[in-house]
Order: C-alpha cells, then structure tokens, then sequence
C-alpha cells in the first residue's frame, strides 16, 4: 500500500525510514534530484478522486515552519489509496516525486512548482488528527494550553538574551537584532580577511553602525536589500568618534531575514546549527512591522531596466546570461530582467571564443538584454559568477552619451547617444553584486517573468507552425547518397519523468504540458529528406522552401548580362577578375569586382569580395577563393544586391539568405576592423539584411496499440539528429546522417514489426489553423544517439 498511516500520537518522522531525508518546500526547483528526499506539510486542501483511465487526486499541503503551500497531484492506485486513507489537517510526508512547473501559479499564488506522485517509488506517510475528546475543555483552551507549555519549554531552553540598540555599553559583549537601513557587501580588506559594514536599526530608534571581519565570505550577513532583518550574536560594542559601534569577536554568527512584512521567516545563514524558537520569530516579525510603519527606511533603489532614466544610480535584479574580460580592469556582463529598456542601449562586441556563455542570441531575446560594465575590484567577483546565477548588482550607474568602452576593438566605434550601465569601482553607497539564492522571492517572482516570456516565444513560434506546416513541402532537384548501417536510440532529456501515455491518452487529454510516450514511426514527409530544408525569419516568423538551382541560376544568369555603368563606391577599389569560360572556344572572361580599401590595406584582400556579372557556377568557384562573396548588379548608376529570392552571401559552400519582408538592403562595406572573423552576421548586418536561418520541418505518423497521431519536428530537430540545419545544407556528411537515422526508425518497404519502438517526449499545444483551433503536437528534448554496426569477416 503506498499509503502508510503512522500511529497516532507520532511524528510523521518517527517511523519514516532513516535513509529518506526532508528538503524545505523554499528549495523545491525543477532540474534538481529528489532522490530520497522527502516534503513533509499539513493538508490544507484535499480534492476529488477522479476517475478517467487512471486515478487522478490533487492536493495541497502547507509547510508547518514556513507556511508555504504547493500543490501534489498524486496519480494511480496512489490517489485512491490518499482518497481513503487522508484527511484534511493531516500531516503527511511525500516521497518518491518529481517536480514540474505549475501552470496555476499565477491564479493560486502557490509555489511555482508542483510535485507529482505516481509508480512504484511514490509513497505517502501520513499522521491522523486525533479525533476531539468530548469530555476534554474547549479546542481554544487546548491549543492556548499547548503554546503556552511549548513557549514556556522554549523560554527555559534558549539560552540567548538581546539587547535593545539603545541600551548598548562601550565594551560589553551582546546579542542584537536589527533592520538593515545601510549596507556593503563583503569586499577583501588589506589583510587576510572580507570585510563588511552596514548600519541598523531597531524599535528605539538607535541607528547603529556594524564592521565584521571574517575570512569566509558565507559567514558574512546575506543581506540582500535595506529593510532586511538581521540577528547577531557576540558582537562588541565600541566607542568610536563619540559613536557605538559593533564589532565581530570570536564565536559570531549571524543569521539574516527577509524584511517584508507577511512573507517567510526563512533564515539565511551558512551555520549548520542554530537556535530559532517562536520568540525569535515574533521578534523578527515586529521588527518587520515597526520598519515598514517608519519613514527612516529610504525606499529600496531596485527598478527594472523598463524604469530605468539615464543618470540613475539604481539596484537591479537580474540574471546573468554570459560574461566576457573586457582588459584586466573590466568585465562585460549580459544581463535581462524579463523587461526592455525605453532608451538605446550600448552594444559591446567582444570574440566568441572568450565568451563564458552563448555568444549569441535571438531577436527577441537581445532585445531584453542590457550590457553591464564591471570595473577595478568588482572584476575579481565577477570572474566567480556563472551563466545562469541570479544577481542583485548595487548602484548600478545609467550613463547616457558617449560610452566609450575600456579595450575597444576597432571594429567596434564609440557610441554616441546610447545608454551604458556601469558598476564603477569601490564600495560607496554600498556598491557590489550579490548571487541570489534560488528561493529567494525576488529570483522567484523573476522566474515568473521570465517563463511567462519563453511561453510567449513558444506560442509566437507555434503559431507559425500551425498555419503553414502542411504547406511549405517542396521538390528542389537534388539526392542523398548511400552510407554505412548503424544502430540508433533515443534519449529524452526533459524532466517530466512521468509515466508513458498511449496515444489515445494522448490525445484525450487536455493540450499543454509535455508527454512522454513509447512509439514506432509509421511513416514520415517528405520522403525526400533534402525537401525538409526550409529558411526561417526570426522577426516575421515566416517560413519559405530553400529556392531550387534553377530558380537560382536563372536569377544570376539575368544579371549576368546586364552590366551597365556604375559608380564605384568611395571605399572600394574597382578591378576584374578572371572565371572559367563555359566551353573551350571560351576559356576564360573576366568579370567585375569591388574590394574593400580599408581590408586591402591590412592585407586582407580575400576576406570579402563584391562580385557583378557572375552565374552562378562562377560565383561557387570564386566562394572557394575568397571568405566572403556577395554577388551584385548595377542599378540607377549604383551598385545593389540581387533580388533576395538568391542567396546574398556565398561563404565556402555554404549560402546564405534574406527575407525580402523584413530587410533593407544596401550595398555597404562591413566594418572589420579588430575583427579576427568577418562572419555572416557582420555582414548581414552592414547590408540591412535580416538573416533567414536554415531549419529542418518534418511531418511524421507515430501508431503504437493504441493509436495513431500525426505530429512535427522542427523546434528541436537539430537536436533529434544530432546535426545542424545549416551543415544539411551545405554537407553531404550532415544529409547521410539524417537519411541513416530515418532508414533506421522507419525502414523502406519493412513491416511494422521490423520498425523500432523508442521514447520520445512531446509536446501538446492549442493553436490556429485555416481559421479553426485544434491540437497539435510537436517532437521536443529526444535526441537520438548512433552506433556504427561492425561487419564481422
């Protein structure tokens, strides 16, 4: 039975096995191991048993210390046994769960994740209410009867006196509580030691100053924001200039709150072990209450990047995306909070091979993402921060105008006009960074913001797909070769580790969330596996068949004989160039070219080259020459691309494309200066081109027992394959693989018994088709992993 009822008048933990240990609801995230842990909570709120292909209860329990809630969703004979088996106000401890994301967060207000019960491993150990004594005094009398004997026990266990801050003597050696009103964040003294300072407060209205010295930075206050509470033991109180000040002596410790009033009292300390009773508790939350009703406090400086005014100093919540040295003096943080900047930020180009993080990122995200400069002591905490951390960055300075950056390339000119965020040297008015801890409810309520954005992503790409996935199959000209056998499996790397779903649970259950299910593939389109190549705009969100040869061909072979006069831009140099001649009465015949003056003069004369009057052949046997070959034409006396339907850039074999909607294009040199690698990018870039990305789109039939269900890979299929959409254009290697891998999961001409069974997880999704809703499903977090099969002679 899953189901353990404990003996009343027992602890929950009492009979719970030894080797199961309890984590804090605050710590509960996805991503992270819940391998024999446990939460233990009060069911506060206990739904209906129902009954569809399998059992399906929902739950809420409320942690005891902390109150937080968070829902359970229990699943199979573990639901109907907790219909039975529990009652409201009973405690309970879950084991065996994994965590998803809750989808009701922002209408329940609950912990943003919820836990999920279900197989062998789950189980629930649950304490009973007793049931009320009739001949015992009223519930209130027992429970006052109770508190008062529990903070009676408490009272002669603690072993700690506090001291008013107005009460403090030169000398004397004191515990203390007080709200933060100033602080700076623990920065390296002269000696060996952090130092930190802040000033506090409390109900007397004494305003305190505090210097702590300790090697370790985890035994300094975490102080997050001024209001915050703080709890120190054995600090010493000195007279210094007329004033008491407090000092850290042997055997400190500290122990911080969070300053809100009615949020957790969660304790931030590195202490293993430390003493927190109820009037601790009380004592913290009257100090929230009597900081929050005084005018002493100064309001807390955070705002997010869409607030922000040039010559704001300001603290922002952030998290940190990448970082790059700028020199030895500066650091380049890319930081977004969920919202976009009103004013024109600084851009700051750095090389991709120093980036700690992506080096890049979509449209829409580059949008959110503001440059931070971190400079002189700073640098050497912003070397230990790590792509991902969620930071809190004080006295941020917003500097409009010229910001010219420390160690600029080049390439990249001083801006004038735009927006820079600084972290300046030193430590006045508090000035650092900080890593937030994960349940920390500013990170928290930052996650929100932040999901709620990749679902917007998501919708805005799903959106695309549902309206034009059915309709951009092609037929361009072109086979795949044959290759060497191999063996394949697939691997999921999502974490919703639920059980798998048939199909016709599948598409019985409602849309959203991610599934799990066991399948062969029945079929697959296109059967021609190049006609799966598409051009994707990240800005319109348009998509489009690659142009076959011909169309292509055609559109040079237009241009090639229209040569008419044209001006030579300013910073080019104009010359010819020979190309083979398409016969042998023809050999060769020399076409128009246009370089780059300024990549002449550093000796980078096959970086880039503006080719006019070429065919197509000879623009692919001149891209094997030269790094970058944008084909022209003349047009109104002046030099202009090709119409965007062909490629406007050949980079070795690889080509690249323009979305005719979204671009502006115009013949421009590309700035190159201090640039290692002139990449697409840059050159997309300096001709107003918006760069369409190559993508993979396929449709595939899935059947299993149960069913059959039609569903796309396109979001994740280079990750399914294991190559990139761009290498399957421009790479033979990269087309076998993808074949190899189809051949495998559906065989031509096999039966459905020779076809593999694999996992895959997919996605279920609402959206709009021909002006009618429907459900569609796409494949997402598989990949599939090969084996070469070795022929034995």
């Amino acid at each position: 039975m899953p189901v353990h009822v404990l003996s009343e008048g027992a602890g929950p933990g009492v009979q719970v096995p030894a080797h199961l240990t309890r984590i804090p609801i605050s710590l509960i995230r996805i991503g992270a191991s819940y391998t024999n842990k446990t939460v233990k909570g009060k069911v506060v709120r206990k739904g209906p048993l129902v009954s569809a292909d399998n059992f399906i209860l929902k739950t809420v329990i409320q942690e005891e210390d902390s109150q937080l809630c968070i829902n359970v969703f229990l699943l199979g004979p573990l639901a109907k046994d907790f219909s039975q088996a529990v009652n409201q106000q009973d405690m309970v401890v879950a084991s065996g769960f994994t965590v998803g994301k809750s989808p009701t967060v922002n209408k329940d207000k609950l912990h943003p994740c919820n836990l999920l019960l279900s197989g062998d491993d789950a189980c629930i150990y649950v304490s009973r209410v007793p049931p009320a004594d009739p001949r015992a005094p009223p519930a209130m009398t027992r429970r006052s009867r109770a508190l008062s004997s529990e903070v009676s026990r408490t009272t002669k266990a603690s072993r700690y006196t506090y001291t008013r801050l107005c009460d403090l003597k030169a000398g004397a050696v004191v515990n203390v509580y007080g709200a933060v009103i100033f602080f700076k964040q623990p920065f390296r003294s002269r000696g060996t030691d952090f130092c930190s300072s802040l000033r506090i407060t409390d109900q007397s209205n004494q305003k305190i100053g505090c210097t702590i010295f300790c090697e370790n930075l985890q035994d300094h206050p975490s102080i997050f924001q001024i209001g915050d509470i703080v709890r120190m033991h054995r600090v010493k109180a000195q007279l210094f200039n007329d004033s008491i000040t407090l000092v850290n002596t042997f055997g400190f410790s500290v122990v911080t709150f969070d300053g809100v009033v009615g949020g957790a009292v969660e304790p931030r300390t590195s202490s293993r072990s430390f003493h927190f009773d109820q009037e601790d508790r009380r004592t913290v939350e009257e100090l929230r209450s009597w900081a929050a009703s005084q005018a002493l406090l100064p309001p807390a400086p955070t705002m997010h990047l869409s607030a922000v005014q040039p010559k704001a100093y300001f603290d922002l919540t952030c998290q940190l995306l990448a970082k790059a040295p700028i020199d030895t003096t500066c650091t380049l943080l890319r930081v977004w909070d969920g919202t976009s900047c009103p004013h024109t930020l600084l851009e700051v180009i750095v090389e991709p091979n120093v980036t700690e993080g992506p080096s890049s990122f979509s449209t829409e995200r580059d949008s959110l993402i503001a440059n931070v400069l971190v400079y002189d002591n700073h640098v050497q905490v912003a070397r230990q921060l790590k792509p991902g951390d969620f930071l809190r960055i004080y006295n941020l300075h917003a500097i409009a105008g010229s910001s010219k950056v420390p160690g600029l390339t080049s390439s990249q000119s001083e801006e004038v006009d735009h927006l820079a965020f600084h972290l300046h040297g030193g430590t006045a008015y508090g000035r650092g960074i900080r890593v937030l801890p994960e349940n920390s409810p500013d990170v928290l309520e930052l996650k929100r913001v932040i999901a709620a954005l990749s679902e917007c992503d998501e919708d805005n790409d799903t959106e695309l797909s549902d309206s034009k996935l059915l309709e951009v199959w092609s037929t361009p000209p072109e086979s795949l070769g044959a290759a060497d056998p191999v063996q394949c499996c697939t691997d999921r790397s999502c974490g919703h580790d639920v059980r798998p779903v048939t199909l016709s649970e599948l598409k019985r259950s409602d849309p959203g969330g991610v599934h799990r299910v066991r399948v062969q593939l029945r079929s697959y389109e296109p059967h021609r596996l190049h006609q799966a190549l598409k051009l994707y705009c990240s800005k319109c969100s348009s998509m489009q068949d690659v142009p076959d040869e011909e169309l292509v061909a055609g559109i040079f072979s237009e241009t090639s004989g229209d040569s008419g006069p044209c001006s030579t831009p300013l910073w080019a140099l104009s010359g010819q160039v020979e190309v083979p001649g398409d016969s042998l009465a023809s050999p060769t015949r020399a076409v128009s070219v246009h370089l780059s003056t300024q990549l002449m003069y550093e000796g980078k004369t096959k970086e880039l080259l503006f080719l006019m009057g070429s065919t197509l052949e000879e623009t692919c046997d001149l891209a094997a020459v030269y790094q970058n070959v944008i084909p022209v034409r003349a047009s109104a006396g002046r030099l202009a691309l090709l119409d965007l339907a062909a490629p406007f850039l050949f980079r070795g074999r690889k080509r690249y494309y323009g979305c005719k909607r979204c671009s502006e294009a115009a013949v421009r040199e590309p700035c190159a200066e201090g640039v290692q690698l002139m990449d697409e990018k840059i050159v997309a870039d300096a001709l107003g081109v918006q760069l369409l990305r190559f993508v993979l789109l396929m449709k595939l039939q899935l059947q299993d027992a149960s069913d059959t269900l039609d569903v796309f890979l396109w979001r994740d299929a280079e990750s399914f394959f294991g190559v990139s959409a761009e290498d399957v254009a421009a790479n033979q290697e990269a087309q076998d693989s993808v074949r190899e891998t189809m051949d495998f999961l559906c065989p031509q001409g096999g039966s459905a018994g020779e076809r593999p069974w694999f996992e895959l997880s997919l996605a279920a999704y609402r959206a709009e088709n021909s002006g009618q809703k429907q459900t569609c499903y796409q494949i997402c977090c598989t990949t599939v992993t090969k084996q070469e099969v070795k022929g034995h002679g």
